[in-house]
């Protein structure tokens, strides 16, 4: 018999039939905060985890989601010329306010409030991506076409990789 998920992957697995997507969410013994952890636990290579980096713009403190490849770093000018001004990274309190979660286990959806969410391109060179389910150590599998569908996403280079 398996163990229930805790309730914050419960609401990811919520919020995931809510957009018709139907998650398969994963817990594993050992923490997939970082990408590094997240590909070895999943199998797959680095750059098929999905980062949800929140950010702030700069002069209108609007909260933004950045969906990146886990081999790739957000690009700060590249992003900020898709937000249309300049970002900031906001602290863990804010984060946690915007979308509901900790840093180290934000879903791609799912939040406490609605944000603007980019995705970066080279997450469509995958066939499946992996997402953080709401906790370090919960993670799920979906396609790429699908989670920018579900996200509202704007498809967007990110990186300069």
């Amino acid at each position: 018999m398996s163990r229930p998920l805790p309730p914050a992957s419960e609401r990811v697995r919520a919020a995931a039939a809510a957009l018709g997507l139907a998650i398969a969410i994963r817990e594993h013994a050992v923490p997939t905060r970082t990408a590094e952890e997240a590909a070895l636990a999943c199998g797959c290579p680095v750059g098929a985890i999905v980062k949800s980096l929140v950010f702030a713009g700069q002069a209108s403190g609007e909260p933004l989601l950045c969906l990146v490849s886990g081999a790739n770093r957000v690009d700060e000018a590249l992003a900020a010329a898709e937000v249309g001004e300049a970002i900031l990274g906001p602290d863990g309190r804010a984060v946690r306010g915007w979308t509901g979660f900790a840093i180290g286990g934000i879903p791609p959806f799912g939040h406490a409030r609605p944000l603007r969410t980019f995705m970066d391109r080279d997450l469509l060179a995958f066939g499946e991506v992996w997402a953080a389910a709401g906790t370090p150590n919960t993670v799920f599998p979906l396609c790429p076409h699908e989670l920018a569908r579900a996200t509202g996403a704007r498809v967007a280079r990110l990186s300069a990789a």
